[in-house]
């Protein structure tokens, strides 16, 4: 049911970022011996580890067929769990992005508008705590309603870029040019 530990290593001397931001790219190859190898490279530093695995498929045959019997059994569940997970990690996310974009906007949100935000965070925080993973997507969803609502109201405030009532059809508002004749 659960994985097989095959080896491990760590990569070293990722300056601290903000979540999200540092790149590792991990590469996996098993060739034709079935000899394992796994390289892990950070995009920013340069940085680089790597394993050989060569004993990676001498489980015995009973062993591999009891493995692969019980991850068809298991599959269905293993499925759920998988998506319980990435609906969790999303929903991280969401709460990380929306209460930066909370903090950088600070008071350029309406009070009202911020409220209903800061409400449903509470909520979809509350959901991942403990709630099922349905009742997390729920959560997600209305929070993204109230952030989407957010953003237009920073657009439809006075002195936004693109606020307000623009010229009147037809009028000559904004024109650079005269269209006296002298």
């Amino acid at each position: 049911r659960d994985n097989k530990s095959l080896g491990s290593f760590r990569l070293d001397g990722i300056p601290p970022a903000p979540r999200g931001v540092p790149q590792i790219e991990v590469k996996f190859d098993i060739d034709a011996n079935g000899i394992l190898s796994v390289t892990a490279l950070d995009k920013g530093t340069g940085k680089k580890q790597d394993i050989t695995i060569t004993g990676a498929s001498t489980l015995p045959s009973d062993e591999v067929e009891r493995m692969v019997n019980e991850a068809e059994k298991f599959a269905k569940e293993d499925k759920e769990k998988r998506d319980a997970i990435d609906t969790k990690n999303q929903a991280d996310s969401v709460v990380y992005q929306t209460e930066k974009q909370l903090k950088e906007l600070g008071d350029k949100v309406p009070a009202d508008v911020k409220e209903k935000v800061e409400s449903k965070l509470g909520e979809l925080k509350e959901a991942i705590s403990g709630g099922s993973t349905q009742t997390i997507k729920d959560a997600m969803a209305a929070l993204n309603q109230e952030v989407m609502q957010l953003g237009q109201s920073l657009y439809n405030q006075p002195g936004a870029p693109g606020a307000g009532p623009g010229p009147a059809p037809g009028s000559d508002a904004g024109s650079s040019g005269s269209a006296e004749k002298g």
